[in-house]
């Protein structure tokens, strides 16, 4: 009996023994694959007060991604915070305490002030501890619940609001943050060729960046950014500030895409100190024997300025078309997704589409958002201008198919 007692202990022992060591065997391949370190990608230089060049290096303030400015926009953003001081004070109130949280909503540009000897340098995470990057996918079927209304609806004027022109710019992303990013880096879309073809397709790797959000910084490296259009659109030359400058190929490829890239209009509102950013795109029109298409794209970011994480659980969209319809889209979270936006991470970005039998439109709606503490909310979502130009829109030559390709009508 003894002995039996003794065979058991020590096999309890091989049990823990083989445990510590499969744990242990695990944490070691974890640390092989995924390596963090700091890598030096370059020096901060002094942020500007007016326009950025091409070819300037930047990181972006919210989303840390590496990128390169291509050319200017320039929009009328219609701030509907900037209207109604009960917002503001009820924001200042609530970040008074917090330094971070004042960097946040602070409406003038960052300035990083750099030593002229000897600039900070800007350092970049490469590894597997970078945030978690928003997936890019289709609608799953059944996702949303729609209604359609037929008949007038009173229409929300978001030109209510009176704009302010600011500068944005379009640029390259890093192909290397693409992955670690919230915010998709495929959300620059346009139609296919044909009439009937619903199908999509995407630049990967560009977007839009507000003045505010660029905190540039130099590099000796001639090509610092790893993009396919890199090389295409810039070259190194050493003696200009910035280093880069802009090929032919960039000028050209930008007027022959001018339709479908331009933006004209942000649209910003604040809730419970989650600020909703919204920009719309016209894509064009198609058409059908019984009618014509009108596409939008827009891009939605949603920024927590507060102390607490909140989630968003469910999106509600009103969308009115001049042709008397009023449709209602409900479903949950947006893109496949339900972002948590917390202090460390605060923001997330997307883009969605939408279409009309009718050259224009409008769209508002409100995010429930669920805070840690257990309070939801509803977060509006600005109104905004669905406006159709002259169809003139032709496909980018540098386009790749988008894994969107199939109709993904105003359900995000």
């Amino acid at each position: 009996m003894g002995l039996l007692v003794q065979v058991f202990k020590w096999d309890q022992r091989w049990c823990l023994l083989h445990r510590v060591d499969i744990l242990l065997r695990r944490g070691i391949k974890k640390q092989a694959v995924y390596p963090t370190k700091l890598a030096e990608v370059g020096r901060l230089v002094e942020a500007r007060d007016d326009r950025y060049e091409t070819g300037q290096l930047f990181l972006h303030r919210i989303f840390g991604y590496r990128g390169v400015i291509l050319f200017p926009w320039t929009a009328r953003v219609y701030d509907r915070d900037l209207h109604n001081p009960g917002k503001i004070s009820a924001t200042t109130t609530t970040t008074t305490g917090s330094p971070n949280q004042q960097h946040r909503t602070k409406e003038s540009s960052l300035r990083v002030k750099a030593n002229n000897s000897v600039p900070p340098p800007v350092t970049t995470a490469q590894g597997g501890d970078a945030p978690t990057s928003a997936a890019y996918q289709a609608d799953a079927p059944g996702e949303a619940e729609s209604s359609t209304n037929v008949g007038t609806a009173t229409q929300v004027d978001p030109k209510e609001v009176k704009g302010k022109v600011q500068t944005f710019y379009q640029v390259l992303i890093d192909t290397r943050d693409c992955p670690h990013i919230r915010a998709q880096t495929e959300a620059v879309t346009f139609l296919g060729n044909q009439d009937s073809n619903r199908s999509l397709y995407a630049i990967p790797g560009l977007d839009y960046v507000a003045h505010e959000d660029i905190m540039p910084y130099s590099s000796s490296e001639k090509s610092p950014l790893q993009h396919e259009l890199f090389d295409k659109f810039l070259t190194h030359a050493p003696e200009a500030d910035p280093p880069f400058v802009g090929q032919d190929t960039l000028k050209a490829w930008q007027e022959k895409n001018h339709p479908w890239l331009d933006m004209s209009d942000v649209h910003k509102e604040t809730t419970e100190n989650v600020r909703i950013t919204v920009i719309p795109f016209y894509m064009g029109c198609r058409e059908t024997p019984a009618s014509s298409v009108y596409w939008w794209r827009y891009c939605i970011r949603l920024e927590n300025l507060g102390e607490l994480s909140v989630q968003l659980r469910e999106r509600h969209w009103r969308i009115f078309s001049l042709s008397g319809t009023l449709e209602t889209v409900r479903g949950r979270g947006v893109v496949g997704q339900e972002p948590i936006l917390s202090p460390r991470l605060p923001a997330f970005q997307y883009s969605s589409h939408v279409s009309l039998q009718a050259p224009s439109g409008h769209m508002w709606g409100t995010f429930r958002l669920e805070r840690e503490d257990g309070y939801s909310f509803d977060c509006k979502i600005p109104p905004f201008s669905l406006e159709s130009k002259p169809d003139d829109l032709g496909p980018p030559t540098t386009a790749t198919p988008s894994t969107h390709d199939k109709k993904r009508d105003d359900s995000d």
